[in-house]
């Protein structure tokens, strides 16, 4: 059975290679480059479910077979749950990976460890046929450091890998092998609450 994992992020991508890769699942997974689909949607909603969703359904029609895409971020205590759904926009503009990591220590000078929590937030949306639409969210607690991580993994489309600070494994994110974030991250926890749906679906 074929599934496409409609997202322009390479980090994404890899990541949800290595999660279905445990899961010893009898499924293709299929990416928008394998398929030459090479438009993006317009991501108006006001809430990664909204933005899932946009993506799922304007990748589904494309491709026309069953769809996975999410839509996620990091959403900061202190900052009200900033950057939340604005993500890669923070700053009003597209800004790159290094601009978001800065921007996020900026705004946290100063500010007290306790009140320096964090969480990762990922919402999948599967689309498996035509006019149907699942979703199921995951997250992650943490933290944002003072400091950014020297040793931290930098991925392109994963700015703040080196700012969240896990307490499980006292550690900053990016500093675990990115098979271990696989086995315990966010998506990882979304797509579990998927898996009794998709295989049913998916007929495995």
């Amino acid at each position: 059975m074929k599934l496409l994992i409609a997202t322009l992020n390479p980090g994404k991508l890899e990541e949800y290679k290595l999660i279905f890769k445990t899961l010893d699942l009898d499924i293709e997974l299929l990416s928008l480059e394998d398929l030459s689909i090479k438009g993006k949607p317009e991501e108006t909603g006001k809430t990664f479910e909204e933005n899932a969703i946009i993506k799922a359904k304007f990748y589904y029609k494309l491709a026309k077979i069953p769809t996975l895409a999410d839509d996620g971020g990091i959403e900061i205590d202190y900052l009200k749950g900033e950057p939340g759904v604005k993500s890669r926009r923070w700053p009003g503009y597209e800004a790159t990976d290094e601009k978001l990591a800065q921007m996020t220590l900026e705004k946290l000078k100063g500010v007290p460890w306790k009140r320096r929590g964090a969480q990762l937030r990922a919402v999948i949306a599967f689309i498996p046929r035509k006019n149907k639409v699942y979703t199921f969210e995951g997250i992650w607690q943490g933290y944002i450091v003072k400091e950014r991580s020297q040793s931290a993994r930098r991925i392109p489309g994963y700015p703040f890998r080196s700012l969240f600070f896990l307490p499980e494994t006292k550690t900053v994110l990016g500093e675990l092998p990115f098979e271990t974030e696989a086995r315990m991250g966010h998506r990882r926890k979304a797509l579990e609450k998927v898996l009794p749906l998709l295989k049913k679906e998916l007929n495995i």
